[in-house]
């Protein structure tokens, strides 16, 4: 059973069936829409796939974070047959069915945001972003947007304004949407030299209150957007504390506080939402945005919030044809189900153990490792050339990826400079796969690294 397999690699990568089709691939897709795997999917189950040549991989990529919850999971793929005999779509603003309205229910129950809430659908991350900043500014009828540096929201013109990464996301690209304001995130392993982690908590939040001095008025801020947990910046957890003070500068200017939760939602993090650790702490947002794992790889977003919020937008300003379509909502549906029936978020937990146990042995063991970072089953090595300069290692951790690919484990980079390898493993992989997983790793670590 190819879901409970092991990493096996029979042939040289790219294997020649595969090969032929990345070839292909070169004369038919643009060189932008970049694949470094050296493989062509063929089928997948669970945390592992196999290629066209009979290679099989284990997948510590996920689509990106798609698939929490696997490959191919056989009651969500039933969920999706039975829609798709039904009827494949209509648009919501045009005719109602219950497979929208049931999801929004299920979200407005799950999502930690306080009072009554509302949720709309769209396509992906970008457009829920979209979506949250034109309900922010509509509700509260100012037109700025503080976002902050390694901050990745998408790629449409809003959001690719509102992403700090230069090369690829944005270079040649504008000029950018206005309205749009960079503030420094709380890169705790980056922080002043000689601050403790109090210090450079007050630090950032003062920085965030100047910014108001500097850069634009209080009065003029519709929302602050940040994710729990930085996907493309490196996985960067901001302290609770420093999130306590945003939510306190909000509520004192009138500032709405959106959560990014494209990459961080349903499980990963150890919770259903990462932003259920804010709420706990006393600063839930007021908005969520959450994509990727919500329906196992059938695209579909939401953007939550509060009853009164959600409802500032006029008839026929929000919405689209494909928004919430019928195929996508009854998977998501399903998709919930079995993450809070299968406790996946208690699982996340407790593969970030597993992996942090280890990570935190190779921490003693290779000076190269500069820092580990994790929250749940989001977890990151960041590389560097030596401890005390914490020069970026760019060059070391590509050599890695590509080793373990070539051992049948797929992992890929994150960070602004490209030197922490990111893990979005699914939920649903096996003990014994995590272990082969990491053997594979540590041997990279071992040819590549000091």
């Amino acid at each position: 059973m190819l879901g409970k397999s092991l990493p096996k690699i029979i042939t040289a990568l790219p294997g020649p069936k595969s090969k032929e089709v990345i070839d292909r691939r070169k004369t038919a897709i643009p060189g932008g829409v970049g694949c470094p795997s050296p493989c062509v999917i063929k089928r997948g189950e669970g945390a592992m796939f196999e290629d066209l040549d009979g290679n099989i991989f284990m997948d510590w990529v996920g689509g990106i974070g798609v698939l929490n919850i696997g490959y191919s999971h056989p009651e969500v793929v039933e969920a999706a047959k039975a829609q798709c005999e039904k009827y494949f779509h209509t648009s919501i603003n045009v005719v109602h069915y219950p497979e929208y309205i049931e999801l929004a229910e299920q979200l407005n129950e799950l999502m930690p945001i306080e009072g009554q809430k509302k949720t709309m659908f769209i396509n992906s991350g970008a457009e829920a972003v979209e979506n949250a900043v034109k309900i922010a500014r509509k509700y509260t009828k100012k037109t700025d947007i503080i976002v902050f540096t390694g901050a990745f929201h998408g790629r449409t013109l809003l959001t690719m304004s509102m992403t700090a990464k230069q090369k690829p996301y944005k270079f040649g690209m504008g000029p950018f949407a206005p309205g749009i304001h960079r503030c420094e995130f709380p890169y705790m392993y980056r922080r002043p030299e000689g601050m403790n982690e109090a210090e450079a908590i007050k630090y950032y939040l003062q920085k965030l209150e100047d910014f108001f001095l500097e850069y634009t008025p209080a009065e003029d801020v519709a929302a602050i957007i940040f994710e729990p947990v930085q996907g493309e910046g490196g996985f960067i957890i901001p302290p609770i504390e420093y999130v306590k003070g945003v939510r306190e500068i909000c509520n004192k200017y009138g500032i709405l506080l959106i959560a990014d939760e494209v990459q961080t939602g349903y499980c990963r993090t150890g919770k259903m939402f990462a932003s259920e650790y804010w709420k706990e702490a006393g600063a839930a947002p007021d908005i969520i945005t959450s994509a990727k794992s919500i329906a196992g790889g059938l695209p579909i977003s939401s953007v939550t919030a509060r009853a009164e919020i959600m409802d500032a937008p006029g008839v026929g300003e929000i919405g689209g044809t494909y928004c919430g379509n019928p195929v996508a909502a009854a998977a998501a549906l399903k998709v919930i189900e079995i993450m809070k029936r299968d406790k996946l978020a208690d699982r996340a937990n407790a593969i970030g153990e597993r992996c942090m146990a280890r990570f935190h042995q190779w921490k003693e063991k290779y000076e190269m490792i500069g820092e580990i970072r994790g929250l749940g089953a989001m977890m990151a090595i960041e590389f560097v050339k030596d401890r005390a300069s914490k020069t970026p290692a760019k060059e070391a951790l590509g050599n890695i990826i590509a080793e373990t690919a070539k051992n049948g484990l797929i992992t890929m980079s994150s960070g602004v400079k490209g030197t922490s390898i990111r893990f979005l493993m699914p939920l649903v992989i096996t003990d014994e796969q995590i272990d082969v997983g990491l053997d594979i790793l540590e041997k990279a670590l071992d040819k590549h690294i000091k």
